[in-house]
C-alpha cells in the first residue's frame, strides 16, 4: 500500500491508497491502518520513546527528595522541567518540520540522557541547587516529543484517507497507556530499586525508542520547504496568523524520508502554525489545569476517606474509561466534521466532570469516573484532527506540539491554584475548581469554533 523509495537521493512522499471504506468488525479500521508497510514499527518505538514524558517529572521528585531530604526543592525542580519541555517543544518541532524528524531527534535524545546522568551525579555529590535546576530544565527542554510526530507520521501516510482519526486514536490510547504504567513503573524502581533507578530507566527508554524511531526514515514525513513573507499580525483579516500563503510552496519540494529539501533561508517571522491554534491552544490549556485538579482532588478525597492507595485504582479508572472511548471513536466512521466532534465531546467531558463534586463517596465516584471518561480520547483525537486538518503546508508537527504545550501549561499552573484550593477548602472545592476551568474551556472552543469551521481544509 505504501511505495517508498529507500535509496539515496529525493524520493517521492509517502502515498497511500485509500483504505477500505467499511472494514469488518471493531477492530477492522485499526487493522487496515497497521496494514501499512512498517507503520506498527514507528508506532511502537514511539510508545516506548515517549514513556519519559510519563516518568521523567515524578522521578525527579524521587530521586532529589531522597538525595536531598526537600519535598518543596524536588517539585519546584520538576515544576521548572515541565516548563522548559512546554517552551522549547514547539521550537524543536517547528525545526523537525524544515530538518526532518531524525536530524532533529538523535541529538536531541542523547543530550537529554546526558542531562539525566549529570542530575544523577549532581545528587549523589551534594551539587549546590542551582546545578539541580540546570540538569532538571535542561532534561525536560531536550524531551523527545514523540506523540506529535507519530501523528504527524500518521498524517503523511494517510493523508485523504477517512482512517486518520482511527490512528489519531492509537496514539491516543498510547498516551493513556504511557501515563498509567509510566508513574507506577518509575515509583516501583526509585523505591525498591534505588532513588536513581526511575529517570535511568526514563533515559533508556528515551533513547532505546526514540532511535528506533528515528532510524524508521521511509515513513518520515517529507520536508516542505515554504517561502516566507514579510510576518503580519495574528488575527489580520487576510492570511490569519501571517508568514506563509495556504497551500503555497517555495522553491524546495518535499522529500521523503527526512531527505534534504531546500529550505531558503531567512529572517524569522512568527506565525501561528495552524489558525486552529487561536482557540484550542487556550482551550488545551484549561482542559490541562482541569486534568491535574481532578487527580489531586480524587487523592485528597481519598485520603480524607481513609483509603489514599485508592486514589490510584480511581484514577486508573478514568485512564480506562478514555481508553475504552478511544477504541470505540477510531473504529467508526464519522461524517460530521472535527470542529463538531470535538464542541460535542468537550461538551460532554465537562459535563461529567460538574457532577464529580457531589459523589458520596468512593466507590460510586469510581463508576462515574469511568462512565465519564470515555469521551476525554474522542475530545483529545478530535482536536489534534482539527489541528492538523488546518495546518499550514510544512508545520504540522509544530501545530501538534503546540496543544501539548497548552495541556503542559495547564497542568503547572492548575496543579498550584488547585493546591492551595484543596489545603483551605477541601476536595469537593477542588472539584469545583476543575468544573470551571472545563466550563471555561467549551465557552473558548464555542466562541471560536464558527471561525475555525470556516477555515479551508489542508489540501493533502
Amino acid at each position: 500500500m505504501t511505495s517508498v523509495d529507500e535509496a539515496s537521493g529525493p524520493a517521492p512522499a509517502p502515498v497511500v491508497t485509500a483504505p477500505p471504506a467499511t472494514p469488518r468488525g471493531f477492530l477492522g479500521p485499526y487493522r487496515v491502518i497497521f496494514a501499512i508497510p512498517r507503520a506498527w514499527r514507528f508506532s511502537v518505538a514511539g510508545i516506548i520513546g515517549r514513556l519519559p514524558m510519563a516518568m521523567y517529572g515524578l522521578g525527579l521528585v524521587l530521586l532529589i527528595s531522597a538525595g536531598t531530604g526537600r519535598y518543596a526543592l524536588a517539585g519546584t525542580v520538576s515544576a521548572a522541567a515541565a516548563l522548559g519541555g512546554a517552551a522549547c517543544a514547539p521550537q524543536f518541532a517547528r525545526l523537525t518540520d524544515r530538518l526532518g524528524q531524525h536530524r532533529v531527534l538523535v541529538p536531541i535524545c542523547v543530550v537529554f540522557a546526558l542531562s539525566v546522568v549529570g542530575l544523577v551525579a549532581t545528587v549523589r555529590l551534594h551539587g549546590p541547587d542551582w546545578t539541580l535546576f540546570a540538569a532538571g530544565v535542561l532534561g525536560g527542554a531536550t524531551m523527545p516529543q514523540l506523540g506529535p510526530m507519530a501523528r504527524a507520521r500518521w498524517s503523511a501516510l494517510l493523508a485523504g484517507s477517512p482512517r486518520l482519526h482511527t490512528a489519531f486514536s492509537v496514539e491516543s490510547i498510547a498516551d493513556e497507556v504511557c501515563f498509567v504504567i509510566g508513574p507506577a513503573a518509575v515509583t516501583l524502581l526509585a523505591t525498591q530499586v534505588a532513588p536513581a533507578a526511575g529517570v535511568i530507566c526514563a533515559a533508556i527508554c528515551c533513547l532505546a525508542g526514540t532511535l528506533w524511531f528515528a532510524s524508521q526514515r521511509s515513513t518520515e514525513p517529507p520536508i516542505t520547504a515554504l517561502e516566507q513573507r514579510p510576518s503580519r499580525r495574528i488575527g489580520s483579516r487576510r492570511g490569519f496568523g501571517g508568514g506563509i500563503r495556504r497551500g503555497e510552496r517555495g522553491a524546495g519540494a518535499p522529500r521523503a524520508g527526512g531527505h534534504r529539501g531546500v529550505v531558503p533561508r531567512g529572517r524569522y517571522s512568527f506565525s501561528l502554525a495552524a489558525p486552529g491554534l487561536a482557540m484550542l491552544l487556550p482551550a488545551y490549556l484549561f482542559i490541562g489545569s482541569m486534568f491535574v485538579s481532578i487527580d489531586l482532588s480524587t487523592v485528597d478525597f481519598a485520603t480524607r476517606s481513609g483509603h489514599k492507595p485508592l486514589a490510584g485504582v480511581v484514577l486508573g479508572c478514568y485512564a480506562l474509561g478514555s481508553a475504552t472511548g478511544g477504541l470505540w471513536y477510531g473504529s467508526r466512521n464519522w461524517r460530521s466534521p472535527a470542529s463538531r466532534r470535538f464542541a460535542v465531546t468537550l461538551v460532554l467531558t465537562v459535563t461529567g466532570v460538574c457532577t464529580f463534586w457531589a459523589m458520596p463517596n468512593l466507590l460510586v465516584l469510581t463508576a462515574v469516573i469511568y462512565l465519564c471518561g470515555l469521551t476525554i480520547a474522542p475530545t483529545l483525537i478530535a482536536g489534534y484532527s482539527l489541528l492538523e486538518s488546518t495546518s499550514l503546508p510544512g508545520r504540522a508537527t509544530e501545530a501538534m506540539s503546540w496543544l501539548g504545550t497548552g495541556i503542559s501549561v495547564g497542568v503547572a499552573l492548575g496543579a498550584t491554584a488547585v493546591g492551595f484550593i484543596l489545603d483551605a477548602l477541601g476536595p469537593r472545592w477542588g472539584y469545583g475548581f476543575a468544573a470551571s476551568c472545563g466550563i471555561i474551556a467549551v465557552v473558548i472552543c464555542l466562541a471560536g469554533l464558527r471561525r475555525v469551521a470556516r477555515t479551508p481544509v489542508r489540501a493533502n
